[in-house]
């Protein structure tokens, strides 16, 4: 019915994503509709892969809490999820608009200078995640004379770009490789120095492309909201009734 293997379907039981079949005397599991359209919610959550910024963990959450038929807080969740998406949205468009200025060869003062945490807010990635780019090469900083790490404009725009082509799920080699080059010469030809599986890709595609991704992930989030909801009027009293009344 869903299209699915029936390996998947046990997956998902046993990470939660799906609550537990009962058994028939015989053994075997019995589903019901409200594990239909829960896996239908699932499949719809996972058919467009965004790793970065947490939007992965949210989603998993979002369909964990379906699962156990709090459909009020999955919402929340779901909504989440969605104004996230359109951040991302913007993100992309934005880092799209910087590598254009970069390859200009406009020169670009640094007004601000700003320490790890503020970045952190400013951007919202992880404090954990910029010492791992920074260990990975991708960033180097420049310290105080107290020893204190501080970021400059120049800094925070290649940080915008790392981040999109992250959320594009461009490895940390491929990202370094292209920021070397044109840090050498603005008018590297960043296709080639990307050097991904597909010929026809570059730092703008790959972003635009992203931004198709988050455009897909968006309607995608969209149903489940309208799913959550289905499911809340057909299914929340049943789930209600059965919390309250457990089998002896």
């Amino acid at each position: 019915m869903i299209g699915i293997h029936p390996n998947t379907v046990r997956f998902y039981e046993e990470w939660g994503l799906i609550p537990r079949a009962k058994r028939k005397a015989n053994g075997y599991r019995v589903f019901t509709d409200f594990h239909i359209e829960q896996l239908r919610l699932a499949r719809i959550a996972f058919q467009i892969e965004i790793l970065q910024n947490g939007l992965r963990k949210k989603i998993v959450e979002t369909v964990k809490v379906s699962a156990n038929g709090d459909f009020d807080k999955a919402l929340v969740l779901a909504n989440e999820y969605l104004v996230q998406i359109y951040q991302e949205q913007k993100n992309a468009e934005e880092a799209i608009g910087i590598v254009k200025q970069l390859l200009s060869g406009k020169p670009i003062r640094d007004e601000r200078y700003l320490k790890r945490k503020e970045v952190s807010e400013t951007l919202n990635i992880t404090m954990d995640t910029l010492r791992n780019w920074e260990l990975n090469g991708l960033l180097s900083v420049k310290r105080k004379k107290n020893g204190y790490r501080v970021y400059t404009d120049h800094d925070i725009r290649r940080l915008k770009i790392i981040r999109s082509l992250r959320c594009a799920n461009y490895s940390l080699e491929a990202i370094l490789r292209m920021l070397n080059e044109l840090s050498m010469n603005p008018q590297v030809n960043l296709k080639k120095v990307l050097n991904t599986p597909k010929d026809d890709t570059d730092i703008i595609s790959a972003c635009d492309k992203l931004i198709v991704s988050l455009q897909e992930a968006e309607r995608n989030a969209e149903k489940m909201i309208e799913i959550l909801h289905n499911m809340k009027s057909r299914y929340y009293q049943s789930i209600f009734q059965t919390r309250s009344n457990p089998p002896s």
